[in-house]
């Protein structure tokens, strides 16, 4: 069976000057704004004390966004306030304007017009962006990687957008979308990545996914938790991680909570970043072939990268099992805690953070992150069964067993 992998963060540290763009004043607004959608409702943090009693742990903490907006993600948040950021800077107007009502008269096609919005996905960011054009009355345009699962194309044609599975990996398919839009009148890519010269939108994506942080901070709190001991948080190109660990370390300065950065080992360019030490990122090719299909990105968004190499505590490479294990644990929750249907990139945080308080191969890193009885971990599941058929391969049929 393949190991996980770890590291502690060792990088150098740069200037920080990332950490601003998801500052509380930023992420205020970006809530404000989904707060006006009619749609909105702040989704559940499922609260598995049965289950930290088992494990050893004081609290587990798992924030549910199957329950978002209907779509059973939480990628939503970040497509749907890159585009308003947007409108509100081509009509030279603050975002605060910007609410669903405005962006949905007759008044904004009037003085905005109809703009088409490119992107990527393996699946959840392009349903997001798809359903918040058509809501909006704008276009998209979608790009898949090979290997898509038909259910998630279906859920983004769905949505009236021009979908399409290709026979390239993520990274090509970001390509793609940029090429396309460049020579598109009115094209923007609303990419959920930054590279060089391609930094804002991205990180108003981040901005927006800061509403599902600011939701669990107050939630957490309501539970009478004044802050967690320990993130675990999953990666692909970076950007929830990102902005998970920006959002709590503005709101804990010098007092950040341990956070866990977690990726799947065919696609673990942080972990080979923060392997290297030397504060440069690292790129993973190939087809990066993982269940966990919303977390198979090769190429790190850059401001996320900086983000997390001053701010996150340990890097991990999680192969298919551990999200496998998270998933059952998840859809099957010890008696009287409530259940999480938690999809492969979702659930990875629950199977890491179970092995590593029940198998002692791992008591290494256990001991490092100094788990027990007095922590109280926090983590997002960032999708429910998105992928129905393989869901079901993994909770029922017991695909990609841990033992």
């Amino acid at each position: 069976m393949e190991q996980i992998k770890w590291t502690a963060n060792r990088m150098p540290k740069s200037d920080d000057r990332h950490l601003s763009v998801m500052s509380l004043e930023n992420i205020a607004k970006a809530r404000k704004f989904h707060s006006s959608f009619p749609q909105y409702a702040v989704t559940p943090l499922a609260e598995l004390k049965k289950m930290a009693g088992q494990l050893g742990l004081g609290d587990i903490f798992v924030k549910d966004e199957s329950y978002r907006f209907g779509l059973n993600a939480f990628k939503v948040l970040g497509g749907s306030f890159a585009m308003a950021r947007y409108i509100a800077q081509q009509l030279g107007r603050d975002v605060s304007e910007m609410t669903y009502d405005y962006l949905t008269s007759e008044k904004l096609r009037q003085e905005f017009g109809q703009a088409t919005f490119f992107t990527a996905t393996d699946g959840n960011h392009g349903r997001g962006v798809a359903w918040a054009a058509n809501k909006l009355g704008q276009k998209a345009v979608v790009h898949m990687p090979k290997g898509s699962a038909k259910s998630r194309f279906d859920n983004i044609a769905k949505e009236g957008a021009k979908v399409t599975i290709e026979e390239v990996n993520y990274d090509d398919c970001v390509r793609m979308a940029a090429a396309e839009a460049a020579e598109t009148e009115n094209g923007v890519v609303v990419q959920d990545t930054a590279w060089e010269g391609y930094e804002e939108i991205p990180a108003w994506i981040m901005q927006g996914y800061g509403t599902m942080a600011s939701e669990a901070a107050e939630q957490i709190k309501a539970a009478g938790v004044e802050r967690p001991t320990h993130i675990f948080v999953q990666a692909g190109v970076g950007s929830l991680a990102g902005a998970m660990q920006g959002y709590f370390a503005n709101l804990f300065p010098g007092n950040c909570p341990t956070t866990v950065i977690m990726e799947a080992q065919a696609a673990d360019c942080l972990y080979k970043g923060a392997i290297a030490a030397d504060g440069s990122p690292r790129v993973v090719d190939g087809d990066l072939q993982t269940i966990m299909a919303g977390l198979a990105c090769g190429e790190p968004n850059t401001i996320s990268w900086d983000i997390l190499k001053n701010h996150s505590s340990f890097f991990v490479s999680c192969p298919d099992w551990v999200a496998a294990k998270g998933m059952r644990m998840l859809g099957a929750p010890c008696k009287g805690d409530p259940q999480v249907i938690s999809g492969e990139s979702g659930a990875v945080g629950m199977g890491l953070l179970a092995t590593l308080m029940e198998d002692p191969n791992y008591r290494e890193l256990r001991e490092a992150l100094k788990l027990g009885a007095d922590s109280k971990v926090l983590m997002f599941s960032t999708e429910g069964d998105t992928d129905p058929d393989n869901y079901r391969k993994v909770v029922w049929n017991g695909a990609y067993p841990s033992k």
